[in-house]
């Protein structure tokens, strides 16, 4: 690895089916890259189809780290991700790789950059006694819960943000404390994070859409409702955090009948677009945020992307950086 001169991580980020994949490959193997996910339901084994996790074909290709790596049951935290993909960008380093994050979850990505604080273990049972409450009176429920007793957080927070809700009333209810008081506490920044070059995609929105549009039609056609059925048979429990994914929660309520199959399709398409929207909007926010207006797998962006990276942050392809290692050395 080149010590004198530390090489910039690009982070693919945008909305779901932008593409991301196809430009963090195209990255990879001019450059000579391994990607790291960042993504927050492909982390989970056993969830395939609605997931869209590249094939093993592409994985042969190029290696693909923190995919396939907790049980569905498992609580995996944007703290645990953080870890985790920092000793990931090390590992890829020492072998004089680059490292290139490829995923939508912003909230992973911004852990990564801006460490969290120390946060207590979950209490399995006070996440139950929580699941409880928001699968009998609501998402919005847990939200006015949050607004009585952390309102600062609750005010940066959709009220259809479950997740985040949740784990903001875990750690009131296990700390007394307001998780709004603790955000001053965070660690400095790693060495990694000054480094990370965030691109993000934006596709024209009626297109990315139709994308959306067929790829929920597709995983349903390709067998959604039996990998579901497979994962309870196998006892995992309908509460369980990973089938809280899009397309996952609606063969969920189709399977305990509470809505039709074809609700839970058009469901399923209205709740992606929805969650691309806020994608949009999160990384809108993030500073240091280059955009490209395209998808992922259009020639034209992947080259655009690399003559970005190459003129600005001096990347060049793995058969041209390899020659300069070894004159270096020599």
């Amino acid at each position: 690895m080149d010590s004198v001169r530390p090489r910039p991580i690009p982070a693919i980020v945008g909305p779901t089916a932008s593409g991301k994949s196809d430009l963090g490959m195209a990255l990879a193997r001019h450059f000579g890259g391994e990607i790291i996910n960042c993504d927050s339901v492909q982390v989970y084994r056993r969830l395939e189809i609605g997931t869209a996790k590249v094939p093993m074909s592409w994985r042969h290709l190029v290696p693909h780290h923190l995919i396939d790596i907790v049980e569905p049951t498992e609580n995996f935290t944007a703290g645990e991700y953080a870890r985790r993909a920092r000793a990931v960008i090390e590992e890829i380093e020492a072998r004089g790789r680059l490292a290139i994050l490829v995923g939508g979850t912003g909230f992973y990505l911004r852990a990564l950059r801006q460490p969290l604080f120390e946060s207590p273990p979950t209490d399995l049972e006070l996440r139950q006694r929580l699941t409880r409450i928001r699968e009998r009176w609501g998402t919005h429920h847990l939200y006015r819960m949050l607004c009585r007793v952390d309102p600062p957080t609750a005010g940066r927070l959709s009220p259809n943000d479950w997740s985040r809700i949740t784990r903001a009333l875990e750690y009131y209810f296990q700390t007394g404390r307001r998780l709004s008081e603790n955000q001053i506490h965070r660690p400095p920044p790693p060495d990694c994070a000054r480094r990370i070059v965030v691109i993000a995609l934006d596709p024209p929105r009626e297109e990315l859409y139709r994308r959306i549009n067929a790829r929920a039609e597709a995983m349903f056609r390709q067998g959604l409702v039996d990998e579901v059925k497979s994962l309870l048979d196998a006892g995992i429990p309908p509460s369980a955090k990973a089938f809280g994914a899009h397309g996952y929660r609606r063969v969920i309520q189709y399977l305990q009948g509470k809505i039709s199959l074809p609700q839970a399709i058009e469901l399923t398409k209205q709740d992606t677009r929805h969650y691309a929207k806020r994608q949009l909007t999160w990384f809108r926010r993030e500073p240091g945020v280059t955009w490209f207006k395209g998808f992922g797998d259009d020639p034209r962006i992947q080259a655009t992307v690399i003559a970005f990276l190459s003129e600005t942050h001096d990347l060049h392809p793995a058969d041209e950086r390899q020659n300069d290692v070894e004159k270096r050395s020599g």
